[in-house]
């Protein structure tokens, strides 16, 4: 088999059965092998509700599809295997049918949500293999979707006020930055970058622009609620 073949076979066989792969027994891709293992993989797990974006410098940025299969509305519940990451983060939904120049004029295209993302593995020990992890969907494992912000006048977010609560742990209560400082750049840098990765952004998918609380994992049977300055509440059952 090659590389791709190898790595995707893991991975599939990762997600049916819930077991991790070993990450030690696996060949490590390159960059566009990563995401040819996403292809084939997604193609098991079905349609996209929308990507996660990461900037790296000086390099093409990490791109991780979200399954519409685990993509839940806010106030619903997520199975927790182990332990499940918890991300609060502010997304960009796509209101209008796709266009070359949809970062120019922001506000026609898309409409911001409050999310969570959720964050897990398919593999144990590739805590230092990066490209092994964008091929593991860039360690997502799913999206809780929240209120948007119906009033947008198109305008950046920076720096905001934000609070999460995990069960009786306050993550945040306080003042936080998006990562890089600018959501619509982190956007922009996705739209430049997907081309038609797993069909391209399409019309109602959400794209997820970094944690504004850093990620934390907990196990299930608690509760998550969370705000972002300008938008409504959103929660999560972790069951």
């Amino acid at each position: 088999m090659t590389k791709v073949d190898t790595i995707s076979t893991a991975l599939i066989a990762a997600h049916q059965s819930g077991q991790r792969a070993d990450a030690g027994k696996l060949p490590v891709p390159d960059y566009d092998e990563a995401l040819e293992v996403q292809r084939r993989v997604q193609a098991e797990l079905g349609a996209v509700s929308g990507f996660k974006v990461i900037e790296r410098p000086d390099a093409r940025p990490f791109l991780g599809p979200i399954s519409a299969a685990s993509t839940v509305p806010s106030g619903g519940n997520v199975s927790v295997k182990d332990q499940i990451g918890i991300e609060l983060e502010i997304g960009f939904e796509l209101i209008a049918e796709p266009s070359d120049d949809m970062t120019s004029d922001p506000k026609a295209f898309f409409r911001p949500r409050l999310v969570i993302e959720l964050v897990d593995t398919r593999l144990d020990g590739a805590d230092e293999l990066a490209m092994l992890k964008l091929a593991d969907m860039q360690l997502n494992a799913g999206l809780v979707v929240g209120p948007e912000m119906a009033d947008w006048d198109g305008r950046d977010f920076g720096a905001t006020t934000a609070f999460l609560c995990c069960g009786d742990q306050q993550v945040l209560d306080g003042e936080t930055t998006v990562p890089g400082g600018s959501a619509l750049s982190n956007l922009a840098l996705f739209c430049t970058n997907i081309g038609a990765h797993l069909g391209g952004l399409q019309k109602g998918q959400i794209v997820i622009t970094g944690s504004l609380t850093g990620c934390e994992f907990f196990p299930g049977g608690i509760d998550v609620t969370g705000r972002v300055e300008g938008f409504g509440e959103i929660s999560v059952h972790l069951v």
